[in-house]
């Protein structure tokens, strides 16, 4: 089970004896800070800049009350699908290790996680590089729609088993933003879902692998709804493909301002695939919305007091 209570320890970090209903999450699963570098070069406005570093998500962090965060590099973006990168491999590497640097002085608080372009050819090297670290080896995060994944490209998907493959050899977690390149109009729902479940997934049995923003990619409209159908059905089923299945619900937009129809169906999406599989995760935090504000929107699902106090205290495998 993925909900830890009742004193267990986690990483040298005590959870609670008890879980109010709405009590502040123990972990954040899914955050990010980038290099002023990188925020430079993709032209972000201060505004929607992400963290700049380790101590100013520390203090968003304490501002809602999290004790922990996995901290998610975004070198991914310096090979990203609109950007042109001189000495991009360079660049990447640079990016997590910064990430490795800035959360190695809050080592009992943050955990960081190598990211590549996994259509790169030097994906599989810098999964090993990473690997070699102490302080990256925990896991890998995936991109598909900044790396511009197609899922129905064979050659693409082989590439995505090699990657799959060298994070389960080195029993690296795997965090995977699956939802396909919005601005690319490439489709996304069932169809892609079915990809990644037969084709993909059974490259690594051996690690967690969490789906980041239960499947979406920053909403929760008709093809991600799909997508988490196929994802829940096989859990249901129990397809062995899901053992080590898990999903962040991280970086859903406007809850607060969705009609109810749509809460209830999110929800009941949700328990459909399991609160034990549910982990908590904001995604990057902006100035004037954090981890505090994205937990507060989180709240105004119709969730039972359960549901809330399991979101707020599991924590992923990965971790333990």
């Amino acid at each position: 089970m993925l909900n830890i209570r009742c004193c267990a320890v986690v990483a040298a970090v005590a959870l609670p004896c008890s879980a109010a209903p709405g009590q502040t999450p123990v972990v954040d699963h899914h955050q990010h800070i980038s290099s002023p570098a990188n925020s430079d070069a993709g032209g972000t406005p201060p505004g929607r800049r992400l963290p700049s570093s380790a101590q100013a998500l520390v203090a968003s962090l304490d501002s809602a009350g999290i004790r922990r965060a996995v901290v998610l590099s975004v070198a991914y973006q310096w090979a990203g699908y609109s950007r042109t990168t001189d000495n991009e491999y360079e660049k990447l590497r640079g990016e997590n290790d910064w990430t490795a640097q800035q959360t190695a002085q809050y080592p009992d608080r943050l955990v960081a996680i190598c990211s590549v372009n996994p259509l790169r050819s030097y994906a599989v090297e810098e999964i090993a590089r990473c690997a070699r670290d102490p302080r990256l080896r925990t896991g890998l995060k995936l991109h598909f729609g900044n790396s511009d994944v197609d899922v129905h490209d064979t050659a693409q998907v082989m590439q995505l088993q090699r990657v799959f493959r060298a994070a389960d050899a080195h029993r690296m977690a795997i965090i995977a933003h699956v939802h396909a390149n919005f601005n690319k109009g490439r489709p996304y729902g069932a169809a892609e879902a079915r990809i990644l479940l037969e084709k993909i997934l059974p490259s690594a049995p051996n690690v967690t692998v969490q789906i980041a923003h239960l499947a979406g990619a920053g909403g929760y409209d008709k093809g991600t709804d799909a997508a988490s159908a196929v994802y829940a059905d096989a859990i249901a089923a129990h397809d062995p493909r899901t053992a080590h299945l898990y999903f962040d619900v991280s970086g859903i937009s406007g809850i607060e301002a969705m009609e109810p129809d749509r809460k209830e169906r999110l929800v009941r999406r949700m328990r459909q695939i399991g609160f034990d599989r549910l982990l908590y995760g904001s995604d990057g935090a902006v100035p004037g919305f954090g981890p505090r504000e994205y937990w507060a929107s989180l709240k105004t699902l119709p969730l039972t007091p359960s549901e809330l106090r399991s979101l707020a205290t599991n924590v992923a495998p990965y971790l333990r």
